[in-house]
């Protein structure tokens, strides 16, 4: 009854007219080369891969699928540079860095549009956080270029080599900046890698790195898919390897490069705890929920997909929330009024749907508001499972998606003990208005960012990465630095 009178109230009350962004001014091939040398060429082999909308499952474009003739191409590329680049002046590389930054700010909007169609995520997140926070990204690290002698006191910092970056399909512009801009910064060459499903604004990346006259092999982008990642991770010449994607996948990268002078980053999965105390501001604390799991459809590592709710408060969270839910819009990516936009591919649909499935089986209780999903595309509606124990699959696994498990707690430390009864330590939330209870719960959580009052923030100067099965190293801020530098 709860349900079906929040949905019909709230629609009765609020009718959105459809708001689309345009897709006029954006630019898209029918086909994409590889990026090797300063230039567009065709791959050695001549196949190439379908990138599809997953919205409405429509082909966007072909891009090139690189094989090990490519990639070791692209290496012997970034090696040749590598000798010019790293005598240029820190002064001179960020001039370059900061150019990047000023072009992809300038295009920004078209960024995000084609984001939006390549990933399914909602266009105000594209246009807001993804796309903004890439320049950032850029802009902060062209400015340290020529101050690493203050990022390392009494040391001498010296590039590392040639990088080779293997990033994700959830936020894709945003982790090549995460990525490319740190190594360029401290004079490194790079050999990236985009994932399949989203290869398109790293393409136009590429485009927007032509344009800004970066020296030749400084920076190649080589599609494809796993197979393409492996022959990077193995290449006898590359110096480093930089991945965020799967722990398992993680794992693997780690066992390719052992016994080996490869230095490693990697940004893995996550099962965040976000943590509500019965002093918190709990209008506020729903808020932080929605966005902590149904940002970006829950497509996010840190995401906050296991909520901890202090007893005394539980009944009358788990009510807002619920009635919160309800008026969330799912829908196209590219309506600015849709909260929750299109799964990124058939197959994370497929894992998603299996988890619920798992819950279900497990016994929980699952709540899902009232909407109509589009009939072509991929979609999942925002999930809760109640009823859940630390042992079910669903608490225990990363579902990537916009799935949260619900557990309630007593005490301090009896939180703390779930929170950290995971594999992962990527991420944790913690909502209270006692600062020394906020400040208590950063120490003991083994997470490798913890936010107050607040989730999902991000920011160039503060590093992120995780413990445990989350991962190895940092990235972002002065960290981000360390991991591209070595000292004599």
């Amino acid at each position: 009854m709860h349900k079906k009178a929040d949905s019909e109230m709230f629609k009765a009350l609020w009718a959105y007219d459809k708001a689309a962004e345009s897709t006029d001014h954006i630019q898209i091939k029918k086909k994409y080369e590889l990026f090797i040398d300063g230039k567009f060429v065709k791959p050695i082999k001549g196949a190439y891969f379908d990138t599809v909308n997953p919205s409405n499952n429509e082909k966007i474009a072909s891009v090139a699928e690189g094989s090990s003739e490519d990639v070791d191409k692209a290496v012997k590329a970034a090696r040749k540079a590598f000798k010019g680049w790293s005598k240029l002046s820190g002064r001179e590389r960020g001039k370059y860095i900061y150019r990047i930054a000023r072009l992809i700010q300038e295009r920004a909007t078209e960024f995000a549009v084609i984001e939006s169609l390549d990933g399914g995520k909602p266009i105000r997140e594209s246009k807001g956080i993804d796309i903004p926070l890439a320049a950032n990204h850029f802009f902060y690290y062209a400015g340290w270029a020529d101050k690493l002698s203050y990022a390392f006191p009494n040391r001498t910092p010296k590039p590392i080599g040639v990088a080779g970056q293997i990033i994700p399909w959830n936020f894709p512009l945003l982790m090549a900046a995460w990525k490319i801009a740190p190594a360029l910064a401290t004079g490194n060459t790079v050999v990236l890698k985009p994932a399949e499903t989203t290869p398109l604004t790293a393409l136009k990346l590429a485009e927007i790195i032509e344009e800004s006259g970066l020296p030749k092999g400084v920076v190649n982008i080589v599609t494809g898919a796993g197979e393409t990642g492996a022959e990077i991770v193995n290449h006898p010449d590359i110096d480093k390897i930089a991945f965020t994607g799967s722990t398992n996948v993680g794992k693997y990268i780690q066992k390719a490069i052992a016994g080996t002078s490869k230095k490693l980053t990697l940004e893995l999965g996550g099962k965040g705890a976000n943590i509500i105390f019965e002093d918190a501001a709990i209008d506020q604390a729903v808020e932080g929920i929605i966005n902590a799991i149904f940002f970006n459809q829950g497509h996010v590592c840190c995401a906050g997909s296991r909520l901890f709710v202090q007893e005394s408060v539980a009944d009358v969270v788990i009510q807002k929330l619920k009635s919160r839910m309800e008026t969330l819009m799912v829908g196209s990516p590219l309506d600015k009024n849709t909260d929750i936009g299109a799964i990124n591919s058939k197959k994370q649909l497929q894992t998603i749907e299996d988890y619920i499935k798992i819950g279900l089986n497990e016994g929980c209780e699952i709540y899902q508001p009232t909407c109509d999903l589009p009939k072509k595309g991929y979609w999942c509606p925002p999930t809760l499972f109640l009823n859940v124990s630390q042992s079910h699959r669903i608490v225990q696994e990363e579902i990537f998606g916009p799935v949260l498990a619900i557990q309630t707690f007593r005490t301090i430390d009896e939180v703390i003990e779930k929170a950290n009864n995971t594999p992962y330590g990527l991420s944790a939330g913690v909502w209270t208005q006692t600062g020394s209870k906020l400040f208590y719960l950063t120490q003991k959580l083994n997470a490798g960012i913890v936010w107050g009052n607040t989730f999902n923030k991000f920011d160039p100067t503060s590093p992120f990465g995780g413990y445990k099965e989350s991962g190895i190293g940092r990235e972002g801020g002065l960290h981000g630095l360390k991991s591209y530098v070595k000292f004599d």
